[in-house]
């Protein structure tokens, strides 16, 4: 048989493909022509993923690289206005652009000073912007300050402090006087966990320390304009609930009128957290829509009983203005969080809906929503809440699309089936629907997973909706007359029969499945896959299985790290033979992250300072040896053992200067230099090589993650890691 030339190969080939490909070219090409009325539903996608492309980035990129490419694909859109194909194309760079730009003009326009150092004991004087209760004491964001030997230029615009001493409840306005430690916003705890700088640079917070002593009041307030007067009443209103309702009962009470949440101790947040519940706790989607909802249910009610206003009058549009005013009302008694934010902008488009007769329930209105948040405030893309309560959110409408409120509005119709059955399994197909599409967030987050989230759900929610939020929304319209007692009792009644799920569910065996830390990228394949299925009508949607599962499989994959090292050295966790971390002194919450990152509700204590230890561990007055392996890691805490571990080390770590030239043993030496200029450091130890990665590593040069210690690194060059 004669062979064919590599030309007449290609050619072939090129022949076979194109034959496969065509078809499959063309028919999602049909298909997407078929689908595009729901082509709008992917703009706030396109512009969000424009957002997340412009924080994943490692340096601050120049300000005329987005609008540039927004530039080009106007220009390309608008030579090619006849061709579809091209349309798409730069229709979707354009807002991908768009994103990007949204995003760092946001960035460049909150700016403000940020501490550069720790600072104090100084004396610090400011208005108190927020005052929260916590255990022993309170938290106090002033603004307005002026902090002793700091320059007013490199002054924070506001700043956080802890006062743990008992005090007088301070109150939003007053300005007050104390000696405090003042630090720079924390960065992760470890490369990949969790920014709070990045949070702390878009809320304007330059710094954040604790109070040494008492607190003096200076003046007390009586101006601030009316944010500060909200504040002061959302704090009376707190206290009026926490005085007739005490303990538990009342801070779970507080946070779901006021949203203050710090009189609620520990124990309780935890079994919360465990029984799937700790949504009820942030007022979002459920608890404005549960106000909105029964105001326009019982003014419509009431307006429809009566003859004359019914049948002349739209009474259903009046009941859905009322409902309106009523939830902005609730969104700014109960903090205006931007959680509550976009729960009160998706409620005011289902009631703008019902004003105007169009379908309240719609993916049009969900995407609208995103769209205006994500404009308004791009950085909210990066937030648990917004992910989780929009993914919920999607999936509810969805199913919700493709039928199952028909099938639930079945035994309404005359199917037989009991309505308190058809509101239970409402209530069940929901949770379900938004567990799911929820878990991997809260997996990626929090990394636990409430296992029987489902049974509590059942129970807690229909008690939420039908006996707590009425008592609620009772309590708030008696308050004005100072008759809130009754409401209040019967709303406490409710939230102990919550809080006795909570502890029930708890209580079971396996009740939270612990999973380790993912990459951001199993993450977005897990979002993309879920827009793909829910936001596509016809069977293509089907596809977005792949990167769901694709998502999803990555989890079985990822391998935590064999060893972390904060960034100053002191605190470090080593994996064991067991496959368990243990930590080498208290672990505060850096140990807690590290633990909870690696799936672990605790750690073992490593040997103390007095050459105990096991075959894996040994620690002495001058440091730990640790072998995993076919790796010797020296951790050094004085300078005396550096000779012999620079020697026989293959990795060292030292809260010392460590000069490179004088240790040329180990293959990697991370320094108190190293450690300082990168922060928390993460190894992992595998047998075809080592790992590294830092804190600065994964941050990058960012606004709110500047490199540090340029000019220090440049005098010290002699006494740096490599």
């Amino acid at each position: 048989m004669a062979r064919l030339t590599p030309a007449a190969a290609e050619s072939v080939a090129a022949r076979l493909t194109g034959r496969l490909v065509a078809p499959v070219g063309r028919a999602m090409i049909v298909t997407l022509t078929a689908e595009r009325m729901r082509w709008a539903l992917w703009l706030p996608v396109l512009f969000g993923i424009g957002i997340a492309v412009y924080f994943s980035l490692g340096v601050e990129p120049p300000g005329w690289i987005a609008p540039l490419v927004l530039a080009t694909a106007a220009a390309i859109a608008a030579s090619g206005r006849h061709r579809q194909g091209l349309l798409v194309v730069a229709g979707t760079a354009a807002l991908m652009a768009a994103g990007f730009t949204a995003a760092q003009f946001r960035t460049h326009l909150v700016t403000a000073p940020v501490l550069e150092k720790r600072t104090g004991p100084v004396t610090v004087e400011g208005r108190v912007r927020l005052a929260k209760r916590r255990a022993g004491g309170q938290r106090l964001t002033l603004d307005r300050l002026a902090i002793a030997r700091l320059e007013n230029a490199r002054t924070p615009e506001t700043v956080r402090l802890t006062l743990r001493q008992a005090t007088p409840a301070f109150r939003p306005g007053d300005v007050v006087r104390l000696r405090a430690v003042v630090y720079p916003p924390p960065a992760p705890a470890a490369p990949g966990a969790f920014d709070f700088a990045r949070r702390a640079w878009f809320e304007r917070l330059g710094g954040v320390g604790y109070a040494i002593g008492h607190a003096a009041v200076q003046q007390e307030g009586a101006q601030g304009g009316f944010a500060l007067a909200l504040e002061r009443l959302r704090q009376r209103l707190t206290e009026r609930i926490l005085a007739a309702l005490p303990g538990a009962t009342g801070g779970v009470a507080a946070a779901l009128m006021t949203g203050e949440r710090g009189a609620i101790p520990e124990e309780v947040l935890a079994a919360m957290r465990d029984s799937g519940l700790a949504h009820l706790l942030a007022i979002s989607g459920l608890h404005v829509g549960l106000v909105g909802g029964l105001v326009f249910f019982f003014l419509r009610l009431a307006m429809a009983a009566a003859e004359r206003p019914a049948l002349r009058h739209p009474v259903k549009k009046w009941a859905a203005a009322a409902a309106l005013v009523v939830a902005f009302a609730y969104l700014l008694v109960s903090g205006a969080t931007l959680p509550t934010q976009r729960a009160f902008l998706m409620l005011g488009l289902v009631m703008l809906a019902v004003m105007i007769d169009r379908q309240p329930i719609s993916m049009n209105l969900v995407a609208w929503a995103a769209g205006a948040i994500l404009l308004l405030a791009p950085e909210s893309l990066l937030s648990v809440s917004f992910q989780m309560s929009f993914a919920a959110v999607i999936a509810l409408v969805a199913v919700y699309e493709a039928g199952a409120a028909r099938l639930a509005g079945h035994g309404r119709r005359g199917g037989g089936w009991p309505r308190p059955l058809v509101y239970l399994g409402t209530v069940a197909i929901s949770t379900l629907v938004a567990g799911l599409a929820t878990a991997p967030f809260a997996a990626f987050h929090f990394n636990r997973i409430a296992l029987y989230g489902l049974l509590a759900n059942l129970v807690a929610v229909p008690l939420t909706a039908l006996w707590i939020m009425p008592c609620a929304l009772a309590a708030f319209l008696l308050m004005a007359v100072g008759l809130e007692g009754p409401a209040l009792a019967a709303m406490g009644w409710g939230v102990d029969a919550v809080i006795a799920v909570a502890r029930r569910i708890q209580a079971l065996p396996g009740a939270v499945a612990l999973v380790p830390a993912a990459p951001a990228a199993a993450l977005a394949l897990i979002a993309m896959g879920g827009l793909w299925l829910c936001l596509w009508r016809r069977r293509w949607r089907y596809l977005g299985a792949l990167p769901l599962a694709a998502g999803l499989a990555s989890l079985a994959f990822v391998q935590p790290p064999d060893l972390l090292v904060d960034g100053s050295g002191r605190l470090f966790a080593l994996r064991g033979p067991d496959g368990l971390l243990s930590i080498s002194g208290r672990p505060g919450m850096t140990g807690e992250t590290w633990l909870r990152r690696s799936a672990q509700a605790d750690g073992a204590s490593l040997p103390g300072k007095d050459g105990a230890g096991s075959g894996w561990v040994r620690c002495d007055g001058l440091g730990c040896i640790y072998r995993a392996g076919r790796y010797r890691v020296a951790l050094v805490r004085e300078s005396a053992a550096l000779g012999d571990d620079c020697r026989r080390a293959d990795v060292l770590i030292a809260r010392v200067p460590v000069r490179r030239r004088l240790c040329r043993g180990p293959a990697l030496v991370i320094d108190r230099w190293r450690l300082w200029r990168e922060g928390a450091h993460a190894l992992w130890l595998a047998p075809d090589g080592l790992r590294v990665e830092s804190v600065a590593g994964s941050r990058g040069d960012r606004p709110w993650s500047p490199r540090r210690g340029r000019r220090e690194s440049r005098l010290s060059s002699g006494a740096a890691g490599p």
